[in-house]
């Protein structure tokens, strides 16, 4: 690399924002001239004079492209990416790249599906409740405590993510389903307990977990709407690690208000934060957490070397990674 480039960092404040940002800016090779910011036209000079956009999770819109006469390249720190307008950025012709194939997020994503799906099977949060409350709440949640091991578990997207959960869903003694586009080899199938890839109706009326692990893209926004929402058992769990718009929320929040769901365990919402009118947040049987499921001490580690890793080999002439657009 032998002229100095311009990077804006862009981290959205509920995501960490400057101290993130800091965090991540210390790990770029020292040709680049890094600009950490919160909000991605908050220094306009900076936006002007950017060859690279690294953000994480912070809105790059169809103005803020057109600011940038000097932008490159796009690199989310994220597997998402719907936070970028990309054609707006195919107008301009700069590439959108996410982490996708550095699979920084997938073990502790996996591992928060797993954590909500527990504690909506054993009921952790009412029973955690009552007791506070000096209330032994045995003979009341007894009925409604459940296992996995022998339940069938539907994974929406069977990327590098979903992998993962249906890995640990072997370990749990699941049966898995898996639907979206293309499948995987015969041999990985057998190797998750002879997992079978159906139409996504199909696994709605037949999963007792359905958790979702698709990008957020226009075919995706409200996958699961209220029509297909009625498609689950009313004794079936829905998870969503993923991006809250997969779910139409208000549909979700309807079907637990009537009992036609057993309970959703939700890491993800639409906006972000949500706001106290959402009415997910204060339907019956959920389990709620604050986008946490890529965000642990490690993954947050592993996420920054991977995003400036891509935009650093780019800068430096080499073809980048997981192009998204």
């Amino acid at each position: 690399m032998t002229d100095l480039k311009n990077v804006l960092a862009v981290i959205s404040p509920h995501v960490g924002g400057r101290t993130a940002g800091t965090a991540l800016s210390a790990v770029f090779p020292g040709e680049a001239n890094v600009t950490v910011v919160e909000r991605t036209d908050e220094d306009p000079a900076a936006l002007r004079a950017a060859h690279v956009i690294v953000t994480g999770l912070a809105p790059v819109t169809a103005e803020h492209i057109a600011s940038a006469p000097e932008l490159e390249l796009v690199q989310c720190a994220s597997h998402g990416f719907d936070y970028v307008d990309l054609d707006a950025a195919r107008a301009h012709d700069v590439p959108v790249c996410n982490i996708g194939s550095s699979g920084a997020e997938k073990q502790n994503v996996a591992e928060q599906t797993f954590a909500l799906m527990l504690a909506l099977a054993k009921q952790l949060v009412p029973a955690h409740t009552a007791l506070v409350d000096a209330d032994w709440a045995l003979p009341r949640l007894q009925q409604s405590i459940t296992e996995l091991s022998g339940k069938t578990l539907g994974i929406v997207g069977l990327g590098h993510i979903g992998l993962e959960v249906a890995q640990r869903a072997v370990a749990f003694d699941m049966r898995i389903l898996y639907a979206g586009p293309g499948g995987v080899d015969a041999e990985t199938e057998a190797r998750l307990g002879g997992a079978r890839h159906v139409p996504l109706d199909e696994l709605l009326r037949t999963s007792d977990y359905v958790t979702l692990h698709a990008p957020l893209t226009e075919e995706t926004r409200h996958l699961l709407d209220a029509d297909r929402l009625a498609l689950l058992k009313p004794t079936a769990f829905v998870i969503n690690t993923a991006r809250g718009a997969l779910i139409d929320q208000d549909a979700l929040a309807d079907a637990l208000e009537r009992g036609a769901l057993a309970g959703a365990g939700l890491d993800v919402f639409d906006p972000e934060p949500p706001t106290a009118a959402l009415r997910v947040l204060r339907a019956p049987n959920v389990v709620l957490s604050p986008h946490v499921a890529g965000v642990t001490r490690e993954t947050l580690v592993r996420i920054a070397l991977a995003a400036v890793q891509n935009a650093g080999d780019f800068l430096a002439g080499k073809e980048p990674r997981d192009i998204v657009s």
